[in-house]
């Protein structure tokens, strides 16, 4: 499978009679058409949208997802596949993507553990998307709409939203300013011409627990599948989806499984000194039977393929550690070594265990920080979406948002701060 993804630089977003993007780099949305497109579910009781910039004195509150607009001019199925496209197999042809834009959910709470993006300030120094030319869908449900439902239109809408941008630049003539293509070599063809480099596979972990906390993969709850393997051009196509109000943190939102910097840095290399094998996918449980059969496919799929290494992520903490940490232990006993990406809940101090399990085979992890760790961040000029949320969000806590509008949350609060891929500037080293 090969993919080429054509990136048009996006460096501002406004408003405008049409969606297309200027000369100067500018993505123009027609404000009304967008809304037409996306404000069609019978769940909502509104969408308002905005526009939130690098720099700007702007703070986004509470945040359900961020999503890429792209959208696959050429080659099979289209992006989101099961989701807001028919169910076709993606990750191959040419894709378009607005490089440096992205559509942001915000809107009156689903669950408690959605978060905060602040586009200037000491916020935005741990959050990425501080850094993306945002346009802001913001919800309001009818009245008795059950969560479930409500986190669904919310969903499908930033989705939808960000294919229609995708789409309209194309459908306008947008000419994308770089080209990145993305290719493997099948199973037996690397074996030839990598022969002698270690076998590589990144064993990507999936949010799955339920009561919002939920995963998609190509439209199925990935709680409901049992291990299996993805080509990595999938997840650049959207074939991976956020669906859960996890700690905003260390959720994996939509615009990061696009842009797995996992997946981009074993492709980088591929061919060099390892022979990168593919992915397998995998979800998170909650019954300890769960995790055992989901564990030990894992591992299996792994060993059948000859794996020397595994890369593991995690999304998630807590609960989730059992499943990173059994991962672990399974393929290490099967002759594979691991190595393990996580975050820590070490206490707002860092003394306290960083994980809530442990094994003597996970001696090489990667941490992308402590969640614990308490910010203060100042007051900003604009606020889309509903502040007054900041109190009970997972992170906040009854006081966090203060008279003079700043707000004093742990890093848990602030979107994608400690992200478990990578997707962040925090990080620790230890010798």
């Amino acid at each position: 499978m090969k993919l080429e993804l054509c990136k048009i630089n996006i460096k501002s977003v406004k408003w405008g009679v049409s969606t297309e993007v200027l000369k100067d780099g500018t993505l123009q949305v027609s404000k009304e058409e967008l809304l037409a497109f996306v404000a069609d579910d019978e769940n909502l009781k509104s969408v308002k949208l905005d526009i939130a910039l690098p720099g700007e004195s702007v703070r986004i509150v509470p945040v359900k997802d961020a999503i890429q607009p792209r959208y696959k001019i050429e080659g099979e199925g289209q992006v989101f596949p099961g989701m807001v496209s028919d169910v076709e197999s993606v990750g191959s042809g040419k894709t378009l993507v607005l490089d440096g834009a992205a559509v942001v959910t915000c809107g009156r709470i689903v669950g408690f553990q959605e978060g905060i993006v602040d586009m200037s300030g000491k916020g935005a120094e741990y959050t990425p998307f501080s850094k993306t030319c945002n346009v802001v869908l913001v919800f309001e449900p009818k009245e008795g709409v059950e969560v479930y439902a409500y986190e669904k239109a919310c969903r499908l809408a930033g989705l939808k939203a960000a294919m229609y941008l995708a789409k309209r630049v194309y459908e306008s003539g947008g000419v994308s300013d770089k080209t990145e293509t993305y290719e493997i070599a099948s199973f037996a063809e690397s074996m030839k011409s990598y022969a002698g480099l270690p076998k590589v596979a990144y064993l990507y972990m999936l949010q799955t627990q339920g009561l919002l906390h939920d995963t998609y993969v190509y439209g199925i709850d990935a709680k409901k599948i049992l291990p299996t393997i993805l080509h990595p051009n999938e997840t650049m196509d959207g074939a991976i989806v956020s669906g859960n109000c996890v700690s905003a943190c260390d959720k994996n939102s939509t615009y990061v499984h696009q842009n797995n910097p996992v997946i981009k840095s074993l492709y980088e290399r591929n061919g060099k000194d390892i022979n990168f094998i593919g992915v397998i996918i995998t979800n998170e449980n909650v019954t300890l039977a769960d995790k055992k059969r989901s564990s030990a496919f894992a591992v299996k799929i792994a060993t059948m393929f000859g794996v020397d290494g595994l890369v593991i992520s995690e999304e998630g903490f807590g609960n989730p550690d059992a499943d990173l940490i059994m991962n672990c232990h399974r393929a290490e006993a099967a002759g594979i070594k691991t190595v393990l990406i996580t975050d820590e809940y070490a206490g707002r101090d860092g003394a306290s265990q960083s994980l809530a399990d442990a094994a003597v085979e996970a001696n090489a992890v990667v941490t992308a920080g402590n969640a614990n760790m308490i910010v203060t961040l100042p007051p900003m000029e604009r606020v889309i979406g509903f502040t007054e949320y900041a109190n009970v969000i997972a992170g906040g806590f009854d006081g966090s948002l203060k008279p003079d509008g700043s707000i004093e949350v742990e890093l848990q609060a602030i979107t994608g701060a400690t992200c478990e891929l990578g997707f962040n500037k925090l990080g620790a080293e230890t010798w």
